[in-house]
């Protein structure tokens, strides 16, 4: 028999413990972290090893994160990408000298607009398997008539009307 725990623990699969949050998006760093330097050991720029890595980072983070804390691996595929490459930009590319401050926007610019398709899809494809969860995954709370347990020989006590009970307006 396999154990299923609450809704609010489980990650996509109910029979699998989530991740906390911040777990989840330290993978969802860590996975494009390794693709930067991949690709910068090989190419010198980003390429196939960090789209990849970001991709399936982002993706995974949303997958295996506990119900309860969805919204940040959800919305971390463009922090990510707004972090990382003008950090490898800034850190990779050698200034000129009598570089100026627009030549430099535009290095850093540029590839991110490059960029941004794989961000858009990467965006809609963790908002879109995150609102899977909320919908598939939703938390059914019960609710109890009274607050605490009556005592013997005590009336409980009801939260809605009963249907007895003459309604305003009712003639």
């Amino acid at each position: 028999m396999t154990q299923t725990w609450p809704v609010g623990e489980r990650s996509i699969l109910p029979s699998v413990l989530g991740l906390s949050a911040t777990v989840a998006l330290a993978g969802a760093t860590g996975l494009p972290v390794l693709g930067v330097l991949v690709d910068l050991m090989t190419k010198g720029t980003l390429g196939l090893a960090f789209t990849v890595l970001y991709v399936a980072g982002c993706v995974l983070a949303v997958a295996w994160v506990r119900r309860d804390g969805l919204f940040g691996p959800m919305v971390a595929p463009p922090l990510l990408l707004a972090f990382a490459v003008p950090a490898v930009v800034l850190i990779a590319g050698d200034p000129k000298p009598g570089t100026g401050m627009a030549e430099r926007l535009l290095q850093i610019g540029a590839p991110l607009v490059n960029a941004f398709p794989t961000m858009a899809g990467t965006t809609a494809a963790g908002v879109a398997l995150g609102l899977f969860r909320m919908a598939t995954q939703r938390i059914r709370r019960t609710p109890s008539l009274d607050k605490k347990p009556a005592r013997a020989g005590e009336p409980v006590r009801r939260d809605r009307p009963s249907a007895t009970r003459e309604r305003p307006g009712a003639t």
